[in-house]
């Protein structure tokens, strides 16, 4: 015949198992709502640099227009009346730890034109392989 005491030794065991099972559970649950709040987050902060690369890009847009007609060059840039123009955006370049360099670029005709709207600078090229 059994004891009371195995009942009670086997009911502890199976307590102790059913806790551990439930907090592997919560746990997952956790791991999978903190993840899906990261992704939220995320996508959220994305839409907001989006707009706000677009919001710069038409402030700068028409500072850059200007300065790429403007820029002496060998190769005209033509911006107003050119056949095929297009905005390639807004660029940068890390140099080093702390400074980063940004660029608006332009397409007008096969003429590049990189803008710089920090320094109000504009540079032409011909080629987007002579660019650096």
């Amino acid at each position: 015949m059994l004891k009371q005491k195995d009942f009670f030794a086997d009911d502890i065991v199976l307590g102790e198992r059913m806790t551990f099972q439930r907090i592997v559970v919560a746990l997952l649950v956790l791991i999978v709502a903190g993840l899906g709040a990261i992704g939220y987050f995320e996508w959220k902060m994305a839409v907001q640099v989006r707009t706000l690369k677009a919001f710069v890009e038409g402030y700068v847009f028409n500072e850059a227009v200007m300065a790429c007609e403007q820029a002496k060059s060998s190769t005209p840039f033509k911006w107003n009346g050119g056949k095929s123009t297009s905005v390639i955006g807004l660029n940068s370049v890390k140099l080093d730890k702390y400074n980063v360099s940004a660029s608006y670029t332009l397409l007008a005709d096969g003429v590049y034109c990189d803008y710089d709207p920090i320094k109000r600078k504009a540079e032409i090229g011909s080629s987007f392989l002579e660019r650096e």
